[in-house]
């Protein structure tokens, strides 16, 4: 087994909550040195003690929106040369904003999520990639959904936002295997665990409680894929990983049938 120091640096958009607060647990427990970043300070600051305390790793800190270029370029550019040469970069930070027809769609809402989802994921890579490249190795893995293969009703936006992540992780892949560098993703449906269904909507308590009847994901089976796709040996890239709860055939089809696996 790798000793601690011999880990590569990992940096996970989006680590307040959900799937990245997950997948920085299971990467610290690992022992790997991170940068976590959000837009929530006192969050990011809160998730740092706890994983320095209880795995000892090295973990940093930047708050910023991943939708601002300027913030995005300023915090990487911050890093001092002991922690800017990421080797893995997890794109994480993402959203669903609304559940409403085309028609009657809130254009603020669209706006959020393809800012968050494509531009912030486009903005993170392009800061982050060209080092991948010198360095002649890297790996980025992008976190796509089921949203981003098929299309479900009142998904329209969000889903055309998951295709372009679809869509950008091939062409990423296209552009940087000659250097060296892999590129994969994630895709799963339902996870509980996040913040997902509750901005979706507005923090409807009520509407947000979709999985009383069938047993998701849970963030925790995320990130532990994650860790899997990041582990393989330096000639295997897994390219996507489509990954739903047993419940849950397709976004369109679930077997609400109860929590059975509690």
């Amino acid at each position: 087994m790798k000793s601690k120091s011999t880990h590569p640096i990992v940096l996970i958009s989006g680590a307040t909550s959900g799937i990245g607060k997950a997948t920085a647990k299971t990467f610290a427990k690992a022992g790997y040195p991170l940068i976590i970043t959000g837009r929530r300070k006192k969050k990011l600051e809160e998730l740092k003690q706890v994983l320095k305390k209880k795995y000892a790793i090295k973990i940093k800190t930047l708050c910023f929106d991943v939708r601002e270029l300027k913030s995005v370029k300023k915090a990487i550019e911050s890093l001092d040369k002991s922690w800017s040469n990421i080797s893995i970069l997890i794109n994480n930070a993402g959203l669903a904003k609304g559940f409403d027809p085309i028609h009657e769609g809130n254009i603020n809402d669209w706006e959020l999520m393809l800012d968050t989802n494509v531009k912030g994921l486009l903005y993170m890579t392009r800061m982050i990639a060209p080092g991948m490249v010198k360095q002649g190795k890297g790996h980025i893995i992008n976190v796509c959904s089921t949203a981003g293969h098929e299309l479900y009703p009142k998904g329209n936006v969000y889903c055309a936002s998951k295709h372009a992540v679809n869509a950008l992780t091939q062409g990423m892949r296209i552009d940087l295997h000659t250097y060296g560098l892999k590129v994969s993703q994630v895709s799963p449906a339902h996870v509980e665990e996040t913040e997902f269904a509750k901005v979706r909507f507005d923090g409807d308590e009520k509407r947000a409680k979709i999985y009383n009847d069938f047993n998701p994901l849970k963030s925790s089976d995320v990130a532990k894929t994650i860790y899997f796709i990041a582990t393989q040996p330096k000639h295997v890239n897994i390219q996507d990983v489509l990954m739903m709860g047993t419940q849950q055939a397709s976004s369109n089809f679930i077997h609400r049938s109860g929590r059975i696996y509690d």
